[in-house]
């Protein structure tokens, strides 16, 4: 008992813990870990109380903390299909043999993935665990970039229950992005260039280059194109002109970078010509003066009669209608209409 008060009283020495005043006296409250009879680490909670009054007067109290979880990373990260250890580390523990489990939470709940010494879930053959209680990833893939918890319950432990969670990042480096590069450009007109990757993890940023120059987002700050007027979004991939000049044409791609690698598109070039204004005005003028001469024409054709209609003939000459009571027959010989019966009187 002797030695628990001074280990007590040295613990208390040794923090950094401001007093607190309860009902007239100082309690100063701390942890600490020490090694039990059986070589396993113990956790202990050392209350000591000082009397307002009696400066002489120390009282302190022991008791259990049980189990206790510490984790060497509570934020690690790794590269698709690298391995990766989620560190579970039990400082202090009573019990001989604890329950440990793991659970992965994601947006749709908690769902088990050690549970009764098997790993299950999605980790199943891609897990192992490594005593007594550390998760080794052996294949990480993109699906298990979530938050997992670590329990231990120990039941002997007056503190029977602890946990600690972790929240893995499984990068994905980006695939060759999609870059649309139009290939000629009208002198002094717009231009958009866009580049898009989707597959990268965490969301790719965007870098344009030109003749295997990279292009600053802000124009202003290189030499080369001080007088470009473009914008570039390094997040959405866009590259737009405002209107194009000649030292704009040129071999343009694109790369897709995060923090597990990048990617690039193969270049692209784009020209930038001129407008012929007096060519089309020639054009213009041109189509002008046929459709003058066609209309011309079809004025004087209908002046001479062309397009009058044919004078009417025998053979294109029309029944009369029928009168009441009358007949009328036509015959090959004759090549004119006779009664077939007499008008009745």
């Amino acid at each position: 008992m002797a030695r628990t008060r001074l280990a007590c009283l040295l613990t208390l020495l040794s923090t950094h813990c401001s007093p607190l005043w309860i009902h007239g006296a100082a309690v100063q409250q701390t942890n600490a870990v020490s090694q039990g009879n059986n070589g396993r680490k113990e956790g202990f909670i050392t209350q000591c109380r000082l009397e307002k009054n009696t400066s002489s007067s120390l009282h302190c109290y022991v008791g259990v903390l049980a189990v206790v979880l510490r984790t060497n990373d509570n934020s690690p990260w790794t590269d698709e299909f690298d391995k990766i250890e989620l560190s579970c580390l039990i400082e202090s523990i009573s019990t001989s043999n604890p329950r440990i489990e793991w659970k992965k939470i994601t947006n749709e709940g908690p769902s088990y993935v050690y549970f009764e010494k098997k790993i299950s879930g999605d980790l199943e053959n891609r897990a192992v665990i490594r005593e007594p209680a550390t998760l080794l990833i052996t294949n990480a893939t993109r699906s298990d970039t979530a938050k997992y918890r670590c329990e231990v319950t120990a039941a002997d432990d007056q503190k029977s229950f602890d946990e600690i969670v972790i929240d893995l990042v499984v990068r994905v480096k980006p695939v060759v992005p999609k870059c649309s590069v139009p290939k000629s450009v009208p002198f002094g007109k717009s231009a958009e260039l866009s580049c898009v990757e989707e597959e990268g993890f965490p969301k790719s940023h965007y870098q344009w280059f030109k003749n295997r120059e990279e292009i600053p987002d802000d124009p202003k700050t290189s030499l080369k194109f001080f007088n470009s007027s473009y914008t570039l979004n390094s997040e959405t991939g866009t590259l737009k002109f405002v209107a194009v000049r000649k030292e704009d044409a040129g071999a343009y791609y694109c790369r897709a970078k995060n923090d597990a690698g990048y990617a690039e598109c193969p270049p692209q070039q784009m020209e930038i010509y001129d407008i012929d204004v007096v060519g089309i005005v020639l054009g213009v003028l041109v189509v002008v003066v046929v459709l003058l001469c066609i209309t011309a024409g079809i004025c004087c054709a209908y002046k001479r009669g062309f397009f009058s209609s044919q004078k009417q003939t025998g053979n294109n000459y029309k029944v009369p209608a029928k009168g009441d009571g009358v007949d009328y027959v036509r015959t090959e010989d004759e090549g004119d209409f006779r009664h077939k019966s007499s008008f009745v009187i």
